[in-house]
């Protein structure tokens, strides 16, 4: 079968590999419809995770919307025609940590993601004519056909981390919120935001496009690489600062933005993928002012996926309104790149077999 694999920093190829294949009863064996680009996967193009890679070998690819093909013995949720995705981290639903709500952090899977290499334990990924999911019964659902296959690809990461977003931000009437990140789960996650009554959104982003969609959303766009870009946010807060952040680019720099932008006992939520080591925090600074941080870039997806679809059969948000590129698997390599340039409108890939 054809699958995108993993060469090194902006080289991944669509080749020939063997056939996915079921080899143990939880498992579940699905052809992929169609899938798509998160913003984490450009951490892994643009080289970020490269000694951990397995060249030649790891697969891509962690959004999906597809058919079962064959499920194993102990597979009770799924038969074969069934219409599934799965979020993104491969969890159990069964142990402490899945009980509990941190399905990321599944130990029995030992937080294992489809798509991400050797340390993620070592899955294949989505971005491939077919897909074994292990424990399926613990993280993979059923979709409605009246969902359009791109919206449903969001249910995989994008969209719950958009509502875990809002939850973690709690905006209350009349607030006033940043948003830093107008890729498309920083635009999913102004879609809910503003169905919370705030009183002023202001959107940050560098990339023309992305914040014309957040303007005619009703948000105050702000190009974050112009030197006034603190200055003009924060006369919109009286100069205190801004009630709640939510963060959606997952980099030291725009991190910092947050703590520049809250006032004091402000929430900032931070749901980028953050891949750097380490930063340059003041304790004093978060300390005496009372800031709340929470940061859930390895999100808990899975829990949320039903409020997803829900907000989607209910009108609330439109995800299929973010992919501006369709691709065959085939030009993997050119959809990449693509995204990772920004370049001609892009937003979302959607990628078909």
């Amino acid at each position: 079968m054809k699958a995108a694999v993993y060469f090194g920093a902006q080289d991944i190829r669509c080749i020939d590999i063997p056939d996915s294949v079921i080899r143990a009863d939880h498992e579940m064996l699905v052809k992929v419809t169609a899938t798509s680009i998160c913003g984490s996967d450009l951490h892994l193009y643009r080289g970020t995770l490269d000694p951990i890679m397995e060249k030649g070998k790891s697969q891509t690819g962690h959004e999906l919307v597809g058919e079962v093909l064959d499920t194993g013995k102990s597979v009770g949720r799924f038969k074969r025609g069934d219409r599934v995705t799965m979020a993104y981290s491969a969890s159990c639903g069964h142990c402490y940590m899945c009980e509990v709500g941190q399905t990321a952090h599944c130990e029995t899977t030992q937080k294992a993601v489809y798509g991400f290499g050797v340390p993620f334990g070592n899955l294949n990924g989505t971005h491939a004519e077919t897909l074994v999911m292990p424990y399926a019964d613990g993280h993979a659902m059923k979709v409605p056909h009246e969902i359009s296959d791109s919206a449903v690809l969001t249910l995989s990461c994008n969209l719950p981390a958009a509502v875990i977003a809002n939850h973690l931000a709690d905006v209350q009437l009349g607030e006033t919120v940043a948003v830093i990140g107008c890729g498309p789960t920083g635009l999913m996650a102004l879609d809910i935001l503003l169905r919370r009554g705030p009183g002023r959104v202001v959107a940050f982003d560098k990339v023309s496009h992305r914040l014309a969609s957040a303007a005619s959303k009703g948000a105050v766009a702000i190009n974050s690489t112009e030197d006034d870009w603190k200055e003009r946010a924060l006369q919109f807060t009286s100069g205190r600062g801004f009630d709640k952040v939510i963060e959606m680019v997952g980099d030291p720099e725009t991190l910092q933005m947050s703590f520049d932008l809250i006032r004091p006992g402000g929430t900032v939520a931070a749901l980028g993928v953050f891949c750097d080591n380490s930063f340059n925090l003041n304790l004093a600074d978060v300390f005496l002012r009372d800031i709340t941080l929470h940061m859930n870039g390895f999100a808990n997806v899975q829990p949320f996926m039903w409020e997803s679809l829900r907000m989607m059969e209910r009108g609330i948000v439109n995800p299929q309104e973010y992919f501006s590129h369709t691709f065959a698997l085939s030009d993997v390599d050119k959809a990449f790149s693509l995204f990772n340039q920004k370049a001609d409108g892009a937003m979302k890939m959607l990628i078909r077999p």
